[in-house]
């Protein structure tokens, strides 16, 4: 935290400016788009540079900041919902002065940012609460950028030539960032906030307000992903999370119940119940259980088959979705660069311009010792 002694009505006073960079983590998924944030809700170029949004192997997001004024807020609390839709932070503002005799005491101001993943799309809800006894004139402004880094690039691959990126400012004041890859597929990434911003360029949108006392403003801020010809449309947020909540509800209502005596053990029982949800896709097949998140979040063998083994005599309709995605995605042919042989199973499978490219063998790769007896154990199991 940066401290500055001045004085105000002769007493001495620490003004309170600005809050420490944070590298801590919070990870957000929805079938094939996740995101990492730092603790405030940000996207930033810090600790190990993985945070952004992802979508189907592809960093969408790269960078996206919120600022009050010149500062960043200080943290009072952020923390992911028991069900995994919901990232919530709570802030509030630092000192800051209106103009040479008015100081404006850090605490006064109360914002909350809340963000979910739906449909392809990262929705943010920002809400401004003015609990002082005075109109407040105060303005914020988001700064983001798009690199469209495949995900091994952002785990360490280097790469002789990479696609070529374009930012455009739309009419309607939203931005559009647009990336023609080397695999000649065209990803976008749009980015519309609700009331419309008082100035936006192509990387920053500014936004001022005035709020009265105890009045409470808010703006909804959207980022979509789309990939060639994909028309995404985001919902409003209260659409959005109602819609999310319903889906994870019906999700969950295919295990069957466990209760006992023991609370602890409802409570991890719970958890995982929860953790498992979030992890499984919808894919055309049938549901299947991603291995994790950020670096695997996608299909692999090995750990789909002994997540669906575990859950099979509480949800059976896991353990088919895996049979089936596997069965569809069985090698026919020999590939040595992808350790491909007739009748084997799949290790793993990867989307993004790499895998598309052949710059990395794991378009669809079987390199794994045991995913083919692991499939055949859960057929006979399933039957």
């Amino acid at each position: 935290m940066a401290k500055k002694i001045i004085r105000v009505d002769g007493d001495h006073y620490i003004l309170a400016t600005s809050a420490l960079a944070d590298t801590r983590t919070s990870v957000l998924k929805e079938g094939d788009t996740f995101a990492i944030f730092n603790r405030y809700g940000d996207i930033q170029h810090v600790g190990l540079g993985e945070q952004g949004l992802y979508h189907e192997g592809t960093r969408f997001l790269s960078r996206l900041e919120f600022n009050f004024g010149t500062s960043n807020p200080f943290l009072l609390s952020s923390t992911v919902r028991k069900d995994n839709a919901l990232f919530a932070v709570d802030l509030t503002n630092p000192d800051f002065q209106i103009d040479t005799s008015t100081l404006v005491p850090r605490g006064t101001l109360h914002m909350s940012r809340a963000k979910l993943l739906w449909q392809n799309c990262c929705l943010e809800r920002i809400r401004f609460t003015n609990y002082s006894f005075e109109p407040l004139r105060i303005n914020f402004s988001i700064q983001f950028e798009a690199d469209f880094a495949d995900i091994f690039e952002v785990r360490g691959e280097q790469r002789p030539q990479r696609g070529k990126t374009t930012a455009s400012l739309l009419e309607d004041q939203s931005v559009s960032f647009q990336n023609l890859g080397l695999d000649q597929v065209t990803r976008t990434t749009n980015i519309t906030c609700s009331p419309k911003p008082t100035k936006t360029t192509t990387h920053l949108m500014y936004v001022e307000l005035v709020l009265e006392p105890k009045e409470e403003q808010t703006f909804e801020v959207n980022v979509s992903c789309s990939i060639e010809n994909t028309r995404v449309c985001p919902l409003p947020f209260s659409t959005a999370i109602a819609q999310s909540t319903q889906a994870l509800q019906t999700a969950e209502a295919r295990f069957c119940s466990i209760f006992t005596e023991n609370e602890q053990f409802n409570d991890w029982i719970n958890r995982s119940l929860d953790d498992i949800c979030m992890m499984t896709t919808e894919l055309p097949e049938g549901p299947y259980p991603y291995a994790g998140v950020p670096w695997f979040s996608t299909v692999f063998g090995r750990d789909g088959i002994i997540a669906a083994l575990e859950c099979l005599w509480v949800n059976p309709e896991l353990t088919r979705g895996v049979l089936g995605v596997l069965a569809s995605t069985q090698a026919q042919d020999i590939i040595p660069s992808q350790d491909a042989e007739p009748g084997k199973i799949l290790h793993e499978t990867r989307r993004g311009e790499m895998a598309a490219l052949g710059e990395s063998p794991f378009e669809r790769y079987y390199g794994s010792v045991d995913s083919t007896p692991l499939f055949i154990l859960l057929a006979g199991a399933y039957y």
